[in-house]
C-alpha cells in the first residue's frame, strides 16, 4: 500500500471515527450538562478540520486528472475564480515554480473588520490604517462618500460570507463574498506588509 493510501485510510478513518462520535454526542446531548454541548462543538469542529483538509487533497487531485477550475467550482457550487483563489497556487510565468511569499497573519479577520468599519463610516479608523497612497487618494470628504454611493448602486447590504486570502507581489489580498440587496458582489482589501491598508473596494464577482 503506497503513503498515499496510508493517509487516505487514516484520514477516512478519523472522518467516520468523529463524526460517529457527533451523532452519538447529538443524539444523547439532552442529560442537560455543559461538557456534553461542548464536546458537540469540538467534535464538529475536528470534523470540520479533517474535511476542508480532504476537501484541499481532493481538489489537488481532481486537478492533477486534468479536471479545470470551472468544474471544480461547479462541483463546488461556486464560481471558477473563487475555486482557484481558495485553492489554487499561482506560479511564476517564467520559472513554474510557486511564489514564497505568506500572507499577512490574521489578515482575513483584519480585512472584515475593516469592511465593518466601512459600513459603519467609522471614517477615522480606516485612514488611520490607510498607506500613504490610500490617504492621499480618499481624504476624508471622498471616503465618506463611497459606502452611500455603492449602496445607491447595488441596494442595501445584506451577508457575507468567508473571506479568501491570497498573497500577490508583496501584498495580501482579502476577497470576502457579499451580498447586496441588488445581487452578489466581491468586497476586497489589499494590506501591505506593515499591515497598512494598500486597496479598498467592492467588485463585481470574479473581477
Amino acid at each position: 500500500m503506497t503513503r498515499d493510501a496510508d493517509s487516505d485510510d487514516a484520514m477516512a478513518a478519523l472522518l467516520g471515527d468523529t463524526a460517529a462520535a457527533l451523532g452519538d454526542a447529538l443524539r444523547h446531548g439532552d442529560a442537560g450538562h455543559v461538557p456534553a454541548e461542548l464536546n458537540t462543538v469540538r467534535l464538529a469542529a475536528r470534523i470540520r478540520a479533517v474535511a476542508d483538509d480532504a476537501l484541499q487533497r481532493s481538489v489537488v487531485r481532481a486537478r492533477g486528472s486534468g479536471h479545470t477550475w470551472q468544474e471544480i467550482g461547479d462541483a463546488l457550487g461556486t464560481s471558477r475564480q473563487a475555486a482557484f483563489q481558495r485553492f489554487g497556487k499561482p506560479v511564476h510565468p517564467r520559472t513554474g515554480v510557486p511564489p514564497t511569499e505568506n500572507p499577512l497573519t490574521d489578515a482575513g479577520r483584519l480585512a472584515l473588520e475593516v469592511l465593518d468599519a466601512w459600513m459603519s463610516g467609522r471614517d477615522d479608523e480606516l485612514i488611520a490604517k490607510f498607506d500613504d497612497t490610500m490617504r492621499s487618494q480618499l481624504p476624508p470628504d471622498k471616503l465618506a462618500q463611497t459606502w452611500p454611493r455603492l449602496t445607491g448602486l447595488v441596494g442595501a447590504y445584506e451577508s457575507r460570507r468567508d473571506p479568501i486570502v491570497r498573497p500577490l507581489g508583496g501584498h495580501t489580498i482579502v476577497n470576502v463574498p457579499m451580498e447586496f440587496e441588488g445581487g452578489p458582489m466581491t468586497g476586497r482589501v489589499v494590506f501591505d506588509t506593515a499591515g497598512r491598508i494598500a486597496g479598498l473596494s467592492v467588485l463585481q464577482p470574479g473581477v
